[in-house]
């Protein structure tokens, strides 16, 4: 699709498959958002906290899954943006994010949006209000 206009209900954006997971990510991350909770960059804060190694900042993953609407910015823009957290998301896991339209009323278009790992079990399931000028 080349522009959400496009789109009819039931169908997708194009799913965006980040690289794995990096520490460095996390650090940047870290030090872009102000969060340095240790769980985020530190091992072993993170096992002292009952985890099995570090875990990337759920707003990390939050903030990826925009991307699949910013190829559309000259459309319109993210009026709303709702998620929930599912799971956590380790070192070295393939995040795939995905945004399917599910509903279109006016110049509004609603997407059930998702970012699944590598073992297809989701992180973080929502939904996006896109507004088309």
């Amino acid at each position: 699709m080349s522009t959400l206009a496009q789109l009819q209900v039931g169908e997708s954006v194009k799913e965006i498959q980040l690289e794995p997971v990096s520490r460095i990510d996390l650090i940047k991350y870290a030090g872009a958002s102000g969060d340095f909770n240790p769980i985020h960059t530190i091992d072993e804060e993170a096992k002292k906290a009952g985890l099995p190694g570090i875990i990337a900042h759920g707003m990390w993953t939050m903030g990826n899954l925009a991307k699949l609407f910013t190829p559309y910015f000259e459309e319109g823009f993210v009026k709303d943006y709702s998620i929930r957290f599912k799971g956590m998301v380790f070192l070295n896991d393939v995040i795939t994010l995905k945004a399917t339209l599910t509903e279109v009323v006016e110049n509004k278009l609603r997407f059930q949006v998702q970012a699944v790992n590598q073992n297809g079990n989701d992180v973080l399931k929502g939904e996006v209000l896109f507004n088309q000028y």
